[in-house]
């Protein structure tokens, strides 16, 4: 049924076409990004968009009820606009992290029109979403990681070499000399320790994974007396499921069929789900990434915000000017990467992007500060 109570005022009509509006967007947002995918997640974003359509006619109902006109939406909220707009021209997981935003701020739970199922729905959507957004976090955590740390490290340790340079009264040239020598050597680096430190962690989950020719063997064991549920026992099951799942998988292999097993899955030597060890068909590159990606990442971005606060003394600025400029731009750019940080965890972006800023000008003007101390030790 449309409604709980009758309209007061016009005002209530005009609310009602606000979130008409933005239902209607959100259901043009879950569409778009369907677009973009396949398979679980295309069905799952559609079921979305359906559901926030049975949300639209309930609003456009209850127009329509109060007015005796064909419901007109409102103006939606500018966030979902861009939101929209966003899903249209990217459909990439920092839209999907906006959704979860998104319908983390609905107001259904004390709006009087709408109903307790509504209100409930926006809940479970906003655990789809995140459920959603989780997976595609855990897609480019490794090169993304490496990305925005890369860049953040990049702003604030040059920033803080010359600013600490400046500090002890070089002259522009060697400041800038120096900026840039920290630029080539911060982001080699950065791109020599991110590629062993990938390549490291790929080759423990590598190391985790069942031989090649484990599953050839299983065949051969004596069924009575066998160590096959010693390699389940290993891996952390129980001493009776780890029997019991030994022997299905036997049995299987005799009765020439796949078991579609719990916890141990199909294969005879798998590991189980749920132990910290990947499956046979999952070498961890949706969680670790590429090494050279994550390595090419992380050179590009540390030298990227390693430049900002060079750029001011390539450009020919006078060292005050280059300085207060510098601060300028790198504070802009601290901002910017909290920013994209909070909304790819789901938080708040202001606070994370004012919480990057605060750290990077700390760093800093201590660093400054030494600069000055050392120059007038020297001098």
């Amino acid at each position: 049924m449309p409604g709980t109570s009758a309209p007061t005022s016009s005002r209530d009509v005009r609310r009602w076409r606000r979130l008409l509006a933005d239902e209607q967007y959100e259901a043009t947002v879950y569409r778009r990004l369907a677009q973009r995918r396949g398979g679980e997640e295309r069905e799952v974003l559609l079921a979305l968009a359906e559901a926030e359509g049975r949300h639209a006619a309930h609003w456009a109902a209850l127009i329509e009820q109060s007015t005796g006109a064909p419901p007109r939406p409102g103006r939606p909220s500018t966030g979902l606009r861009l939101l929209a707009l966003l899903a249209q021209r990217f459909g990439s997981v920092f839209v999907l992290a906006l959704a979860q935003q998104a319908e983390g701020r609905s107001s259904y739970g004390s709006e009087p029109h709408a109903t307790a199922a509504m209100a409930a729905d926006e809940q479970v959507h906003g655990e789809v979403v995140r459920g959603l957004a989780a997976r595609g976090r855990a897609r480019v955590s490794g090169t993304f990681r490496a990305a925005v740390f890369g860049a953040n490290d990049g702003l604030v340790s040059n920033l803080a070499l010359v600013l600490g340079v400046a500090g002890a009264g070089t002259s522009t040239r060697v400041v800038l000399l120096t900026g840039v020598s920290g630029l080539l050597a911060g982001a080699l680096s950065m791109a020599a320790g991110e590629y062993v430190s990938v390549r490291s962690q790929r080759e423990l989950i590598a190391a985790s994974a069942p031989a090649p020719h484990s599953p050839q063997v299983v065949g051969a064991l004596d069924v009575d007396a066998n160590e096959l549920a010693l390699v389940y026992r290993a891996r952390g099951m129980a001493e009776a499921e780890a029997e019991q799942h030994a022997a299905e998988q036997l049995a299987a292999l005799r009765g020439g069929r796949t078991v579609q097993g719990r916890g141990a899955a199909a294969r005879p030597l798998s590991p189980s789900p749920g132990l910290g060890v990947p499956q046979e068909d999952d070498d961890g590159d949706d969680v670790v990434g590429s090494a050279w990606a994550a390595a090419g990442s992380s050179f590009a971005f540390f030298a990227s915000g390693a430049l900002v606060p060079v750029l001011p003394f390539l450009v020919g600025l006078e060292e005050g000017a280059a300085l207060v400029t510098a601060l300028v731009l790198v504070s802009l750019a601290l901002l910017t990467t909290g920013a994209v940080v909070g909304v790819l965890s789901g938080g708040p972006l202001l606070p994370r992007g004012l919480r990057q800023l605060a750290i990077g000008l700390g760093a800093a003007a201590v660093t400054y500060l030494l600069g000055l101390l050392f120059g007038t030790a020297v001098g």
